[in-house]
């Protein structure tokens, strides 16, 4: 079954629209929408540093996110407004990175791939790579959720309550950035925040509970994935972007419905 590569692609989004759904709520409760930019953006230093060292992509990709989501929230209480700070990384790495991929010497290096995602050359073994990754994030999510939640939404009732909202953000740190690492191929390092944002942002009208916002966001990315592959595959348009249009088709209908939705 595996053999069929529309099969793979649509196997490869849905597992990073499941870790991506409850993740990009936080996101969005929280306001971390350029949180997201600095980690994924960053992801290209990861490619640079993985072709310099002949390290796995992922490997590279993963060292990166992390480095710079723990160098955010380190900087995240600092005098610098976060907008300002969250702004100036997302952009900086983005650039970094591009410079960093074009001064790796022997390399040859389709940009488009890393930027854009490349879903349809996914194989059965990055198909895996996505599933173990997003299932880690699931777990780390569940085990973490009420802690998080509580730290999100009232951090001095966390702190009065026993809890450390710094650790709940390194917590959700590390798992911004293993989404990242494995999102990459799926919809590349210009379009990962979105599929963090806007299913969660298209969810909100929906939802009652954080709960549901999270488990309505992880359905309405799985249908943005479903529609972004059809429509590329009858269309022929890029696979990634088509993927984020989907979702942002969505957000715009929910947006549409939210008056009706809060009159019931």
């Amino acid at each position: 079954m595996l053999d069929d590569f529309m099969i793979r692609a649509a196997l490869a989004g849905l597992g990073v629209a499941l870790a991506a759904a409850p993740l990009g709520c936080f996101v969005v409760w929280r306001r971390m929408a350029y949180f997201g930019d600095a980690t994924s953006h960053a992801a290209l230093l990861g490619v640079a540093l993985a072709l310099a060292t002949d390290l796995p992509v992922l490997a590279g990709v993963m060292l990166v996110a992390l480095a710079m989501a723990l160098i955010v929230s380190g900087l995240s209480d600092r005098q610098v407004s976060a907008d300002a700070l969250l702004g100036v990384l997302a952009h900086a790495g983005l650039a970094m990175g591009l410079v960093a991929v074009s001064l790796v010497p022997g390399q040859r290096v389709d940009l488009s791939a890393y930027l854009f995602g490349d879903i349809l050359a996914v194989s059965k073994t990055d198909v895996a790579v996505i599933w173990g990754g997003a299932a880690l994030v699931i777990v780390l999510l569940l085990s973490r959720w009420q802690a998080l939640l509580t730290a999100t939404l009232n951090p001095d009732l966390a702190t009065a309550s026993g809890g450390n909202p710094r650790r709940e953000q390194l917590v959700l740190t590390l798992a911004l950035a293993l989404t990242v690492a494995v999102a990459l191929k799926v919809v590349g390092a210009l379009l990962i925040a979105a599929m963090l944002i806007i299913p969660a942002a298209a969810a909100r009208p929906f939802a009652r509970t954080p709960e549901g916002m999270a488990i309505c966001a992880a359905v309405l990315g799985s249908i943005a994935i479903g529609a972004g592959l059809s429509a590329s595959y009858i269309y022929d348009t890029p696979t990634g972007p088509s993927i984020v249009v989907a979702a942002a088709f969505l957000f715009a209908l929910s947006t549409a419905a939210s008056p009706l939705l809060r009159s019931k």
